[in-house]
Formats: structure tokens, sequence, C-alpha cells
């Protein structure tokens, strides 16, 4: 008999997570499992490659209205949602009037404002009707199907380096001990949510995010980036990623000023979209990369890009496991990352990818080095090329945790 298994994530908007499980999805052996997809929103770009053996949920409305401006939720009659969102954001902005202001607090309140929602709608929120026999959080935070699902084994999901944020600890594990397993997206990720919650290490895993080699290669030949032409005498850089404090794309500029003032001839391209864009802008202005450091916004298809550009550039602060890096690895892509807490979990150094120092100033010199060796460029796009990075020979881990008969842990 089929289990019956249901996925949550807050909508199908573009970005990693989204296509990561849009990939679990497309794996999926649906002659073992039913698949429900509940989705807060039925909203976001990559909506139309939900596969069609799935069966989206219908759409609930308190949800939904969590995604929306608290006016618009006002409007459409979620008055007790929306004051208790504009309460969370009283409280996270008390818990944080004796912290001086600066982009990594701002990074931390956030996510220490969307917990404090969660934790404040919660008990306004309805529960979904029936019962599965696994349910699958996708996307922190998890408190929707830890307390408005049943389900007779529950899993959620992990992308990123919980070192990084700002949370009432207490209040998230006690989420985290609704689960009977969590599954972390990379060595490293693994290694951040234990470092941070001890007691949950004999329920965590590693389940690296899978990816098709052969859709990848077709979606890259799908056309030709005319907003990113060829660049003949010079360089053509990318970084693909939300526009936030984490992907450190404002610094982008200072990189690529660096760059050009060690002689090296390069055009930055950034695909993505968020609330930074305006701090990214001023700082193309502040050092004069107007038309060296291009922004390009959202790109349904990044794969175009990737295959066009000479060098793949991840220059963040924290990550979980970049998507974009192993979609550029999976392309055969020369890559260099910063070196942010998970990185050597992510790619080999000096095999298939370069880490350099997260310090702009050492930063611009390793990627210039390796803009000066070519032949250093075509070994690890070379070495890339000839790796396996789909994470298909995972399937059957993920299979036996869906199918594993455990009473939920409390």
């Amino acid at each position: 008999m089929k289990r019956r298994i249901l996925f949550t994530v807050h909508s199908l908007a573009i970005g990693g997570i989204e296509r990561s499980l849009i990939e679990m999805l497309r794996a999926l052996d649906y002659d073992r499992f039913d698949v429900d997809v509940l989705l807060f929103a039925h909203q976001g770009e990559l909506l139309p490659e939900l596969p069609p053996q799935c069966r989206l949920l219908p759409e609930i409305p308190q949800l939904a209205s969590l995604l929306q401006p608290i006016r618009r939720a006002l409007r459409q009659g979620h008055g007790i949602l929306a004051a208790e969102r504009l309460r969370a954001k009283g409280q996270v902005r008390l818990r944080y009037a004796a912290v001086p202001p600066s982009s990594a607090a701002d990074d931390g309140a956030a996510f220490a404002l969307y917990q404090q929602y969660w934790e404040n709608v919660i008990r306004w929120l309805p529960a979904l009707p029936g019962e599965y026999d696994a349910a699958v959080s996708f996307m922190w935070p998890h408190h929707y199907v830890a307390r408005k699902v049943q389900a007779r084994r529950k899993l959620a999901w992990i992308h990123t380096d919980l070192r990084a944020a700002a949370l009432d600890e207490t209040g998230d594990e006690a989420v985290w001990r609704q689960f009977d397993r969590i599954g972390a997206v990379s060595a490293g990720v693994l290694e951040g949510l234990t470092v941070r919650y001890p007691a949950l290490a004999d329920r965590c895993f590693v389940f690296e995010n899978l990816l098709s080699p052969a859709d990848l290669r077709a979606r890259a030949e799908a056309f030709v980036p005319g907003d990113m032409p060829p660049q003949p005498d010079g360089f053509r850089l990318l970084s693909i990623g939300r526009y936030c404090y984490a992907k450190a794309f404002e610094l982008v500029p200072l990189l690529c000023r660096r760059l050009v003032e060690r002689g090296l001839p390069v055009t930055w391209y950034l695909i993505g979209y968020g609330g930074m864009e305006e701090d990214i802008r001023r700082a193309v202005g502040a050092q004069g990369m107007e038309g060296r450091v291009v922004l390009l916004g959202k790109r349904e298809n990044p794969c175009p890009y990737l295959k066009a550009c000479d060098l793949y550039v991840q220059p963040s602060r924290y990550e979980g496991k970049a998507v974009s890096v192993m979609e550029a690895l999976s392309l055969g892509k020369p890559v260099a990352v910063t070196a942010f807490p998970t990185a050597a979990a992510q790619v080999t150094d000096g095999v298939d990818a370069r880490i350099v120092p997260l310090d702009p100033e050492a930063a611009a010199e390793g990627i210039a080095a390796l803009l000066r060796r070519p032949e250093e460029m075509a070994r690890l796009a070379g070495n890339a090329a000839g790796r396996d990075y789909s994470g298909y020979e995972n399937l059957e881990k993920l299979y036996k945790e869906l199918e594993r008969e455990s009473p939920a842990q409390t």
C-alpha cells in the first residue's frame, strides 16, 4: 500500500529552498507514495514546475495571509493574525532595543521576528484535515506541521546555518522536538544545528539537495542571455541569490573595484531580489562601479547565465548549501566561494572550486589570482564537470525516513 505523504513550504517563489523542493518532488517514486503539497500561498514563479503526480491542496486563507503585507491581511478580514504580527514586531523591537544598529543585527532580528510571528499566530490557525503517514516541513519555521498537522511521522528540513540566527532557543528547540527526524542539507548545516541544540543530535541526518544534471543542461540551452553579452577582452562574473545580508552582495561593488584596480576588466552580474537591493545600488554608486556591477533582478531560469559566465562567485557571509553553487558546478563552471562556515562542506578547495577569505580585500586578491590563471580555472571546471552532484544516491535514505514506523517524539 502506498504511503500518504505531505510536503509543506511557504510558496514556490524563486529561491534555492523552493527549487530544492521541486527537485525532490520530481525524483520521488510515485509507485511508493501518494503525495500532497501544502503551499501556504499559491504563488511563485516555480508553481508551474510542481510535478503533476502531486496533489496541490487548496489554499488556506489564514496561512496565505501570513505572506501578505499586514494592511492587506487586515482588508481581507484576518484582523487577529494581523494584530499578532504587529505584536511580534513590538516584542522583537523591545528585545533588540539595546542592540546597536548594524546589518548583522538587522539580519539576526529578521530571524527573531519570523520566529515570533509564528509563536504568536499558530494558535489562531486551523488544523489541516486528515492524517498522513509522514509529513515533511520543508522550510523553517516549522510550527504549522509541528502543531497543526496529524501524521504518524514528522520530518523537518533545515537549509541554513543557524549559528548566525538570533532566536529564542527554548521556543525553537520545543518546535524541533515535535519532529522524529531533521534533515540537514549539508554536514556544515548539521554541525550548526547540533552545536546550537546538542540534544537534537540523535534525530538529525544529512540529506543533500537533489539536482538533475540533464535538466540543468537543457535549461542552460534554453536561450542566449542578451543582457549578459560576451566580453572577449574581459571576464563575466556571476552571483545568484536573495539580496540579503547573508549573501553579502552589497560588498560586490567593492570587490569589483579592487579587481578593476588590479587591471582585470570584469563585469559582475547579480541575479536575485530582496530587501537589500537599494543598499547594493548605493554601494555601486559609492564605488563608481556603474556598468561594472549589473543587477539583473529575478530570472526564472538562471542556467543560461551560468553557462555564459566565466566565473561563478558566491560571496556569502553564511550559507546552508547554496543551490546556485551546485548548479554552477554541475554545469562545469569554475567557482569561487568565500570561507563562510559551511563552505568546506559544499566544495573541495583546489579541486572543484576555490575558497577565498571572507575579508573583502583578501577575497578580491583570491579571485584576482584565479582570474589570472586560466589553466587553473579550466582545471577546476574540468574536475567539476566530471563529478556527480545530483545527490540521487541518497534517495533510498529519504524513502527509509518516509516509510519508517515510529511514534512521534515529543
